[in-house]
């Protein structure tokens, strides 16, 4: 990764190869420009080199990428007034600079470009260069298309109520999203570079004073050592910036949802938005922070509070259930009513295999129907999922190779893994299952706690970004759990609002 003032390494060793250093002048002479443009983007098809002269009178060369400028904005607001305005007396590069912020629209605004590094980079983002006759600066201007999709509501986070729309793909318009929502000065949105060929603009977001500068900094750190060639999803910088790359629970919250971020960043979280994603990432996030969602602080507190119940006993079905059958149906057959027990041997008994192998099989097909309905069409995604589910379960059933609880096991897992907002967390969880199936199978209810006890060492050793991981648990703070067990009152939440605002003053 580098800064907006650097290069990195293909640029670099291109330049080097041509002659050129860093921080390598602009020539005066416009074909020794349109010659060094030509050679680094040397079998480049999108490439424009138009003379014209500026102001009816100068001499000079605009060069673009044609397919990433606004063919409306380059005829109407940018060639129209530069070609057809009367001509002018102009000796220095800043009377020029004068000029064109005079003559130009608003959105047209020149920058001035001190070496050919700074040119290259402003090219390959959209904007077009203008090199002067005689002048050792050159222009550039944002000429940018402005082509996107409509905002959507996320596909993976509807809502009963709340917003409609979510992020898309264009970094500008997510930063707009926030800023729409969030509307002080103390918003702060700094860019960087991340990739050296991809050259990525990724933004940090927070709000000043609110946010605690040390993390702000520390983030900054680990998004400048970064070193890779393309940076193309906010899934890379999440596993190249997390404190714990080898742990499957996830230490930063991706989301598409405006208002889930901006609540974030008002309670002091960083936003990294990277452009071509429409996934942001929020960090620090705890535990419980994955079985939250922006729809909590929009209905009733007593509902919240219970949906949040439900989402912690479900996903603890969907971590040890499977195991917790196997084990008590293969070693603890004892701690099972008698007529349950029997209802279990009857539906066994034709099985051929023990119910660890049961599991595994089920287990297997029901995520490999859920990737599948992921990845194929979404018009028949969905059916081929629910009607493979149903005629494999029914088929295995019929045909005595799985018995009908292992079916209900099976079932209620997947429900309940659905039930997690956060679908990092939903995969650790089902990544997890597996192990502590295998504890079942082997060492029966002990082989659980075991394997359980484990898991919550793991997550209490954790920390994102500083933050243990388990807080307000562990360690334990009482004023933390009105809005990570339970979803308090707004009128108890404010008061940490209040806090805030004391903060700022």
């Amino acid at each position: 990764m580098k800064s907006k003032k650097g290069v990195s390494g293909p640029f670099e060793k291109k330049l080097k190869e041509l002659n050129y250093t860093i921080e390598s002048k602009i020539g005066d002479n416009l074909d020794d420009n349109e010659l060094t443009i030509k050679q680094l983007f040397a079998n480049c098809s999108d490439l424009v080199v138009r003379r014209l002269h500026v102001f009816g009178s100068i001499p000079g060369m605009a060069v673009y990428l044609e397919v990433l400028v606004d063919n409306q904005l380059w005829d109407v607001g940018f060639l129209e007034p530069l070609m057809l305005h009367e001509p002018v007396s102009i000796d220095s590069p800043l009377k020029l600079y004068e000029q064109l912020k005079y003559k130009l629209a608003s959105i047209v605004q020149p920058r001035i470009a001190m070496n050919m590094n700074e040119i290259v980079q402003r090219i390959v983002r959209g904007e077009v260069v203008l090199f002067v006759e005689s002048f050792t600066e050159a222009f550039s201007f944002g000429l940018k298309d402005k082509l996107h999709r409509q905002l959507e509501e996320p596909a993976s986070e509807a809502v009963i109520r709340g917003p409609r729309y979510g992020f898309i793909e264009k970094l500008d318009i997510n930063l707009a999203l926030i800023r729409h929502r969030i509307r002080t000065p103390l918003l702060k949105t700094e860019k960087l570079y991340v990739g050296g060929l991809s050259q990525t603009d990724v933004a940090i977001v927070y709000i000043e004073r609110i946010a605690p500068q040390s993390i702000v900094e520390e983030v900054k750190k680990r998004l400048s050592s970064i070193d890779m060639d393309s940076v193309l999803e906010s899934g890379y910088i999440e596993e190249l910036i997390s404190d714990h790359p080898n742990s499957p629970f996830p230490v930063m919250q991706s989301t598409q949802r405006p208002d889930l971020v901006s609540g974030s960043l008002v309670e002091g979280k960083v936003v990294l938005l990277v452009d071509g994603s429409p996934m942001v990432l929020i960090l620090p996030i705890t535990f419980w922070f994955g079985f939250q969602t922006a729809e909590d602080y929009y209905m009733n507190f007593i509902f919240a509070t219970m949906l949040r119940w439900l989402r912690y006993l479900f996903a603890f079905f969907a971590l040890a259930l499977p195991s917790l059958y196997i084990a008590v149906t293969t070693f603890h057959q004892e701690m099972i009513p008698t007529s349950l027990a029997l209802s279990l041997a009857a539906a066994r008994e034709v099985v051929p295999f023990p119910a660890i192998v049961e599991a595994l099989i089920m287990e297997t097909t029901f995520e490999a129907l859920r990737e599948a309905g992921v990845r194929l069409p979404r018009p028949v995604g969905q059916t081929i999922s629910i009607v493979g589910a149903l005629v494999i379960g029914q088929a295995a059933v019929q045909a005595g190779i799985i018995s009908a609880p292992q079916i209900i096991i099976v079932s209620i897992t997947g429900i309940a893994s659905f039930l997690i907002p956060n679908p990092g967390m939903s995969q650790a969880i089902s990544l997890i299952r597996f192990p502590l199936m295998l504890f079942a199978a082997t060492f029966g209810l002990y082989g659980v706690v075991v394997a359980l006890i484990a898991v919550l060492i793991h997550l209490v050793n954790l920390e994102s970004f500083g933050v243990p991981y388990m807080t307000p648990i562990a360690p334990f703070s009482f004023s933390g759990l009105t809005d990570s067990l339970f979803r308090a009152p707004w009128r108890m939440l404010l008061k940490r609002q209040h806090h805030t605002k004391q903060r700022l003053e």
